[in-house]
């Protein structure tokens, strides 16, 4: 009988040393001083505040903007092959597909003063670029709520004369 139950005690022992390494691997799998400068950019995102501090643009207001003579730079993060069938052509625009985005030329080309506004198909995409830029200190990046979607229902010949 006790061998059994000295049996029984080390696959408990083995169970709860396993569980304490997977326990500690996965507490160590993330980048702790990346997360902390997440921690710190989120840090002002509370109640009504973190609705201003997501910087978005709805469609009628680019539009109106556009109309106003506001200079605006739009970046289309979308790939090739959806900028190839339509995409902004603004004079300030600039077309850089998300995974392209984050490389030094492409940074540098993004102004530092005035709204950028992102955009794609629907919104999605741009949030991620616009909350990257903004984490790294590009504090005028808007993003255009619903994307290319919400923009077609504003532009018409009616809307941008």
């Amino acid at each position: 009988m006790e061998e059994s139950g000295g049996l029984v005690m080390k696959k408990v022992i083995v169970s709860i040393v396993s569980l304490l390494l997977v326990s500690m691997s996965v507490a160590l799998a993330y980048d702790k001083q990346l997360a902390k400068s997440y921690e710190q950019f989120f840090d002002p995102f509370e109640g009504k505040a973190a609705a201003k501090q997501a910087h978005k643009m709805k469609a009628p207001d680019l539009v109106k903007a556009l109309k106003n003579g506001e200079e605006i730079f739009v970046i289309d993060v979308r790939t090739p092959k959806e900028t190839a069938v339509y995409s902004v052509t603004l004079p300030n625009s600039l077309i850089v597909p998300i995974d392209k985005l984050f490389k030094a030329e492409n940074l540098e080309q993004i102004p530092e003063k005035g709204k950028v506004v992102l955009t794609c198909k629907s919104g999605m995409r741009a949030t991620m670029a616009a909350t990257g830029l903004r984490h790294i200190g590009f504090d005028n990046v808007y993003v255009l709520v619903g994307g290319y979607q919400e923009l077609a229902k504003e532009v018409s010949p009616k809307t941008v004369y």
